[in-house]
Order: structure tokens, then C-alpha cells, then sequence
């Protein structure tokens, strides 16, 4: 599962920890830009295996996320 944020998505930072912290394994990273621009100026974002993902704050977006990581992990 590769989990992408963009640099200049405010808010990232706080979310991206947590992933990390949590789910050490994951392929997450903060690159220069994730080509979401209009969603991203807008709204926290990622996208998990290329998939949008949008909340209105970093704890929504975390847990949009976790469910998304513990789907998979169900489904192998």
C-alpha cells in the first residue's frame, strides 16, 4: 500500500507521523506534489494506492486512512 501526501497540503504533518508511527512497514511519504491541486488546496489530503482520500481535519483523515490499511489487511 503506498500512502502519498503532498508538501504543501497544510495539516500533513500531524497525520503522517501518526501513519508512521503506527504502521511502520507502509510505504508513506511526503512528496513535492501529488497532482490533487484543486483538492488540495481545499481540503487535508492523501492519496492511498492512488485513491483521493479528503477530510476537513487531520483526525478524520487519520482514521479514513487506518480504515483503508485495516480493509486490506482483511482482505489478504
Amino acid at each position: 500500500m503506498k500512502i502519498r501526501f503532498c508538501e504543501h497540503n497544510k495539516g500533513k504533518g500531524k497525520v503522517y507521523r501518526r501513519l508512521t508511527e503506527e504502521f511502520p512497514d507502509l510505504n508513506i511519504k511526503i512528496k513535492e506534489c501529488i497532482k490533487q491541486c484543486s483538492a488540495c488546496r481545499d481540503n487535508l489530503l492523501a492519496t492511498v494506492d492512488k485513491k483521493k482520500v479528503t477530510a476537513k481535519d487531520g483526525d478524520q483523515l487519520y482514521e479514513k486512512i487506518r480504515e483503508l490499511i485495516h480493509k486490506e489487511d482483511k482482505e489478504e
